[in-house]
């Protein structure tokens, strides 16, 4: 399928037709599909390519050492996740993967400071930790720009969402689904799901196998060129676009049985607030025809109530 594109150099440029042409383009695209591809989005090659570098370097290590950076207590939110913890909600299936998440870096002064973990410092890989610092910012600078799009598409001030997502609680994720080496029980490397945030930002996968399920009930593969990015709507923004734009339901499904020998690589960015941002229906959403659906909730609450139904908080 080919996902609808857009380009972020028409919002920053100073084509003010160009720009309100970008805002209907993604906003519309957003109640529609629920995914974009994104190109000038910012994020440089060859921090991409150092990226995968050093993600399939990680990997590759020996179980008992990557299991040196695996801290339960932190629910998944910081280091390394070993295989078959994490499933989707609703779902007793454990996914098939593994992965290393990154976190947000702020200075002792930020009141949010105590609620940020250190991140885990991976020392067999040199450059590691430097590159998802990099990567980090450039995403949340790209996912910025996003939502400054979005919330003129909802009739909102323009930087609406800032003040909530600067030194917000954001993750970048490095998942590894290993080689399949017998018969699975399921034709999912990852079950369908919704994401937690407010929009997710995908580097291109190594390989095929992400599907999303479309308006008319069908699965399709999503695949996008090496110069975009993929951005869909998560569930903390549909909750309070009271369901205008709907987070989409996406899985990845397992390669053809001659590809079971290989691994795929996927390097998301969860865009999240701060945890204390109210998730409280927007006022401009809610009318006779669409009444309010989810009771108001903050950030942080919603994330903690997600963590325990996927399995990775007790």
């Amino acid at each position: 399928m080919a996902i609808p594109v857009v380009n972020l150099a028409d919002f920053l440029g100073n084509d003010q037709d160009q720009k309100n042409q970008f805002v209907q383009q993604l906003g519309k695209a957003y109640e529609e599909v629920g995914f974009v591809a994104v190109k000038n989005h910012g994020i440089p090659d060859d921090l991409i390519a150092d990226m995968y570098k050093y993600v399939q370097q990680f990997f590759s290590m020996p179980l008992e050492k990557k299991k040196n950076y695996e801290i339960p207590e932190l629910a998944g939110q910081r280091g390394y996740t070993s295989f078959g913890r994490e499933h989707a909600k609703g779902s007793e299936a454990p996914d098939l993967k593994e992965f290393y998440q990154h976190g947000q870096t702020v200075s002792a002064a930020i009141p949010e400071k105590d609620e940020y973990p250190e991140n885990v410092q991976i020392h067999e890989v040199p450059g590691f930790t430097d590159t998802f610092n990099k990567a980090y910012r450039a995403f949340e600078k790209s996912g910025k720009s996003l939502l400054q799009a979005i919330a003129l598409y909802l009739g909102l001030e323009e930087h609406f969402f800032d003040e909530h997502i600067t030194d917000g609680n954001s993750i970048l994720r490095a998942i590894h689904y290993p080689p399949i080496t017998q018969e699975p029980k399921s034709a999912i490397r990852a079950e369908q799901h919704e994401d937690i945030n407010l929009i997710t930002l995908l580097v291109g996968a190594s390989a095929d196998g992400l599907q999303i399920l479309t308006r008319q009930q069908q699965w399709v593969g999503v695949t996008s060129l090496p110069e975009q990015i993929v951005v869909n709507v998560g569930d903390m923004l549909q909750r309070l676009t009271n369901n205008k734009l709907r987070s989409t339901t996406h899985r990845v499904v397992n390669p053809p049985r001659e590809m079971w020998h290989t691994s795929r690589f996927s390097i998301p960015f969860f865009l999240h607030p701060k945890s204390k941002m109210s998730l409280a229906c927007l006022a401009s959403c809610i009318d006779a025809e669409h009444p309010k659906a989810y009771p108001d909730a903050t950030a942080g609450a919603y994330l903690d109530e997600r963590l325990r139904e996927i399995g990775l908080k007790k």
